[in-house]
């Protein structure tokens, strides 16, 4: 399947390697973590610049849970096998250590010109072997640094990915590290041909994720699209979803219960605490680590509302990335539906709640956006995007934007995002938002008042400015 999007991905891995081609760094192999969620496409990314590069490479697959001796075997087979001029030199060892194991990938490679090594699952290798990590740093220091080699280390578990670049790890300050994000909405709408409100909704379902994008026929709307995926169980929209939990909890667990809740709607504390516990509410002691341990892994966000008043305990937690919140709130359910062939009926099940749930996923997003497009002339001071809440959730102010999170020192303007198809942003919501505005501390009568609208919005309201869908997929195209 043709490769699509990643320009700015495949442009950073292409100056990493430029910098070990003309000999211009420290060193002369140079080191970058590639980490991000699971199924996001790093592997696809790597061996797509190692085809490009035109450089000798390979490529190792580690294997979760494998004995170790086994992995280390297949490591060297995989390095005997490798277009290096030293391959033949490590074919059939069978290394007794990790260190021994790297050390024969430093004997492989050519030494008078660059080349290409990924170690793709690392967090599983560091699972494997404790000794792992230390023998990548004494090699890595001792030989691969002085080869024109670039070493790609990529790894789904963003959590431990971090930690091998810490303070007091072995490996702490010798790679670059680099975050692979999903397709962002500027991306989506270039590969499935939609308009940029209906590419807002696409990136809404799929998270970006490219298998499930790449499944979008160009041109097809958001009801064809779901109608199509869901006709038989094993589309990417279905099936991604549960591949990627069970990758990252493969048991029932308590962890999935609080997915389960946060999906469903529930954001605060106390909320997910009883719906995750199901006869009985989790405990703080239980339900505090896992919330801790979700967001770690990227899985989970909390947001807190941005005013000058600080507020660290009326957190707000939502799912991180668009198409897990999509999966959890209408897909996980209705997989039993569609697996006996009642795809219409799972279908209808979107399509009766998706306005309203729609309305609130996109604010995330629209907060990036608007992230991305300042500070600019007319905003110079915006540093900060978010919303404000208060205990009661009423009211709630879509957009605040300040000069510092997570307490302003003054809020620069405040907004609303209103995703309707056919109706604009109107008098009644400026009037609302004029109103609600007042309970913002550090906002009042004249504070200036913004609007994010996917129909735009109506004449003659005195706002500061607005956004539309345009707007927004060109904070991902700017230079």
């Amino acid at each position: 399947m043709e490769f699509q999007g990643r320009g700015a991905d495949l442009a950073l891995l292409a100056e990493q390697y430029r910098i070990v081609a003309d000999g211009e760094g420290s060193t002369r192999g140079r080191a970058v973590t590639m980490m991000g969620r699971r199924r996001v496409g790093k592997s696809r990314l790597a061996q797509e610049f190692c085809d490009r590069s035109g450089a000798p490479y390979v490529v190792f697959q580690a294997t979760r849970d494998r004995d170790p001796a086994a992995e280390r075997a297949d490591f060297a087979a995989t390095v005997g096998r490798a277009p290096f001029p030293g391959a033949e030199l490590v074919a059939g060892l069978r290394p007794q250590d990790w260190n021994q194991a790297l050390r024969s990938l430093a004997l492989a490679l050519p030494d008078d010109r660059p080349a290409v090594v990924v170690l793709d699952e690392v967090p599983w290798l560091v699972g494997q072997d404790r000794e792992f990590e230390g023998a990548l740093q004494t090699v890595w220091d001792q030989y691969l640094s002085a080869r024109p080699v670039l070493l790609l280390l990529v790894g789904s578990d963003v959590s431990v990915m971090e930690a091998l670049q810490t303070y007091g790890r072995p490996f702490f300050g010798r790679a670059t590290p680099m975050t692979v994000r999903p397709l962002d909405p500027a991306d989506v709408r270039d590969m499935t041909g939609l308009g940029a409100a209906e590419a807002v909704d696409a990136h809404l379902i799929t998270g970006g994720f490219p298998e499930i994008v790449q499944s979008w026929r160009p041109g097809m709307g958001r009801a064809d699209f779901l109608r199509a995926s869901f006709a038989h169980p094993l589309s990417p929209l279905l099936a991604a979803g549960e591949l990627s939990l069970l990758a990252e909890f493969p048991t029932a667990s308590h962890a999935r219960a609080v997915l389960e809740a946060v999906g469903s709607g529930e954001r605060t504390f106390g909320a997910i605490a009883a719906q995750a516990g199901g006869s009985g509410a989790l405990p703080s002691g239980t339900l505090t680590p896992l919330l801790t341990r979700l967001r770690d892994k990227r899985i989970l966000a909390a947001d807190l509302p941005l005013s000058t008043k600080p507020d660290s305990k009326n957190k707000r937690y939502r799912i991180a990335d668009p198409y897990l919140r999509f999966w959890l709130a209408f897909l996980q359910r209705s997989i039993p539906l569609i697996e006996r062939g009642r795809g219409d009926l799972a279908l209808e099940r979107v399509e009766r709640s998706w306005t309203a749930w729609r309305g609130r996923a996109v604010e995330p997003l629209v907060r990036e956006a608007l992230l991305r497009l300042l500070p600019d002339g007319d905003w110079p001071d915006i540093e900060a995007v978010g919303g404000w809440w208060n205990r009661r959730n009423n009211p709630e102010i879509d957009l605040v934007g300040a000069d510092r999170e997570p307490v302003a020192r003054r809020v620069r303007f405040a907004g609303s995002v209103k995703w309707l198809e056919t109706q604009p942003f109107g008098r009644h919501d400026y009037d609302a938002l004029v109103r609600d505005v007042l309970a913002v501390p550090g906002a009042g009568p004249d504070t200036p008042l913004v609007a994010v609208s996917r129909s735009g919005v109506a004449e003659s309201l005195p706002l500061a400015a607005h956004w539309g869908p345009e707007d927004l997929l060109a904070a991902w195209r700017r230079p």
